[in-house]
């Protein structure tokens, strides 16, 4: 008998983001296998039999293999379990979502995908900004900052990248945004441009750090942290305060 499995977005990582529909999937769940940055007082909502099992994956960390985690849910929902997938933020954004789905559709096993609050997002409300305007922000862009080996992407599109009138969320690029800011300063962008670095967003230990993007790009070449963050930058990241 097959079971179910709910591929879950838990948000930015405060319990109170999220959805009513998450914390039903986790209160009903029977195995919840979750990620590192969907760990802590989320779990709180799990039911007290669920069994629950680490699969996160963190930059310079042992972590498990994706065809391991993919095998799991499949042999998990063999047993007829009600399966959650808690996947930090959206599961849709840039959340290794592809190769599970794949692996369940192959074993024919159902699922559903429960949006969560994108750490996009929840940076901008922390910054009190939005992340479009009219006029001078009609365009969003989500980037990833490293390949499949953690280095910067060779096929990035970087006159789009460059454009001044858009603002760029980029997820996974601390250690590679330095070589980004070179490669973009030559496409045109203004080396002055308003950037933002969001760590552990919504977290109590959450970091707001506002420069330019030469600022930033020499601040992130200098340290080391592996504190989960997202780079903003572009006519809205400078904010107030």
């Amino acid at each position: 008998m097959s079971g179910f499995v709910s591929f879950v977005g838990s948000g930015p990582g405060d319990p109170e983001l999220l959805t009513l529909k998450a914390v039903a999937r986790l209160k009903a769940a029977e195995v919840v296998l979750f990620d590192d940055l969907s760990s802590g007082p989320i779990l709180a909502h799990a039911g007290a039999g669920a069994d629950l099992v680490a699969v996160g994956k963190r930059a310079g960390r042992p972590s498990p293999r994706q065809d391991h985690v993919s095998r799991l849910l499949v042999e998990y929902a063999a047993t007829g379990a009600r399966v959650v997938r808690l996947k930090s933020g959206d599961p849709t954004l840039f959340g290794r979502l592809e190769e599970e789905l794949v692996a369940l559709r192959a074993a024919g096993v159902p699922f559903e995908i429960v949006p969560g609050v994108t750490s996009a997002t929840a940076a901008g409300a922390a910054a009190g900004i939005p992340l479009s305007r009219r006029v001078s922000a009609r365009r969003v862009q989500f980037v990833t900052g490293h390949d499949v080996a953690g280095a910067l992407p060779e096929d990035l599109n970087l006159p789009a990248l460059a454009d001044p009138l858009a603002t760029t969320v980029l997820f996974m690029a601390r250690r590679t945004f330095p070589k980004l800011a070179e490669r973009l300063f030559a496409h045109g962008l203004p080396r002055d441009t308003a950037a933002l670095l969001a760590e552990n967003v919504t977290h109590p230990d959450a970091l707001l750090h506002r420069d330019t993007m030469a600022g930033l790009a020499a601040t992130l070449g200098a340290t080391r942290s592996t504190a989960a963050a997202i780079i903003l930058y572009g006519p809205l990241a400078e904010g107030e305060g």
